[in-house]
């Protein structure tokens, strides 16, 4: 079943640089950012959770034994909003810190059983809704989408997230 581009008529101009495509390209992010993740937001409040520490969790998913200092660096959050969210998941039994083996100081983040089963649960929900959206672009679409999204990221900032492990 072919779904209706919503996009139609809506064709970015040679001019693209324009106010209005501006414009459209953050009302398309706002919206699709929002409906995407609202998949995800009821089963996390089931649990008292919310999307900061599903930010979390993904991200020391993708990268176990991820430093407390790496995560602040990838998050781009204070301390102690980490500290609380690191907290509650550390509470509930979904992460695990383990002192650093060069630096007994360093606390090192790995999720357990249960924040990686929880993990693959919201992901699963990300994934049908990113693959649904991907199908219906095209391969093509989707480099383009890659291209705009890591111009987004300030030049110094890109290697961090070509890091993260794939």
């Amino acid at each position: 079943m072919a779904v209706q581009n919503t996009n139609e008529g809506y064709r970015a101009s040679p001019l693209f640089l324009r106010e209005p495509e501006i414009r459209r390209g953050i009302e398309l992010l706002y919206f699709g950012y929002s409906h995407l993740y609202r998949g995800i937001d009821e089963g996390l409040a089931k649990q008292g959770l919310g999307r900061a520490h599903h930010r979390s969790l993904y991200f020391i998913a993708r990268s176990p034994d991820i430093t407390v200092s790496e995560l602040l660096r990838v998050l781009g959050i204070t301390k102690q909003s980490l500290g609380r969210v690191l907290n509650e998941l550390t509470q509930r039994g979904l992460v695990e810190t383990r002192m650093g083996r060069e630096d007994r100081r360093q606390r090192l983040l790995r999720v357990t059983e249960a924040g990686a089963a929880l993990e693959a649960e919201l992901y699963e929900a990300l994934r049908e809704g990113l693959s649904s959206a991907y199908a219906q672009a095209g391969q093509g679409a989707v480099a383009g989408f890659w291209n705009v999204l890591e111009g987004l990221i300030p030049p110094d900032e890109r290697q961090r997230v070509m890091d993260i492990r794939r």
